[in-house]
């Protein structure tokens, strides 16, 4: 199995952009996969962990309904904001500004070979991240992502995570709200769920968090959680 994954940092990024990006990996890593079980030969696979922002934009999964999105035409253009239909699971969500998306395309055949176990570990880096700064977080039955109180009234989300597989092979991941402008939230039924709010890190401490910072932090969690041999 190889541990080996190698960081990337793309920055402020348009979203398809990123997207046609990780499709490039995620295909070519499917592709070696498949010569492998064809000529029966045993090249290693490649794994990558992305971070990354994107300008305002909102995308709907593939079991996601489209009324969650709030906003027709004009008001996505009022709000400068663009919208995709995505190929990953989970319904309606936002992207922007001072909010670490993560793009980990890994072959799971390299760690383990079981989604829930994957997305509770990436759940669980970002727990942990939040943990040093002083957040208490953890998770929501029946929810994927990181929540603050819940199953309480108050329950709010900070990390929303939704995820392609295929031949084990991962892309999409998770959007965690460092210094995320929370009002574009009001736009749509955050991942199709109503009555739950959203927040973020500067909400909840009151003051804007060095980004860098908490990627470090963020990125140290998920290779110790995952046993990677970062590069």
């Amino acid at each position: 199995m190889n541990k080996k994954v190698e960081f990337t940092d793309w920055g402020l990024i348009d979203y398809q952009e990123a997207w046609n990006r990780q499709e490039a990996v995620f295909e070519a890593t499917v592709t070696l996969k498949t010569q492998n079980r064809t000529n029966r030969t045993q090249l290693e696979t490649p794994n990558y962990l992305i971070f990354c922002e994107h300008p305002h934009v909102y995308t709907l999964g593939k079991s996601g309904h489209q009324e969650n999105l709030l906003l027709d035409e004009q008001g996505l253009a009022g709000k400068n904001a663009t919208y995709y239909k995505i190929n990953r699971g989970g319904d309606i969500t936002y992207h922007g500004p001072g909010q670490i998306v993560g793009y980990p395309i890994l072959d799971l055949d390299n760690f383990f070979t079981d989604i829930h176990l994957y997305l509770r570990t990436l759940e669980e880096a970002v727990i942990l991240t939040l943990a040093d700064f002083g957040i208490a977080a953890g998770r929501y039955a029946g929810f994927t992502g990181v929540w603050l109180d819940a199953d309480k009234e108050k329950a709010r989300k900070i990390c929303a995570m939704g995820v392609r597989c295929s031949r084990w092979v991962t892309m999409h991941g998770f959007a965690f709200n460092v210094n995320a402008d929370l009002d574009y939230f009001k736009n749509i039924v955050p991942c199709g769920i109503d009555d739950k709010d959203v927040t973020s890190m500067q909400r909840e401490l009151g003051y804007v968090l060095d980004m860098e910072l908490v990627k470090d932090r963020l990125k140290l969690h998920i290779a110790s959680l995952f046993k990677m041999e970062m590069k």
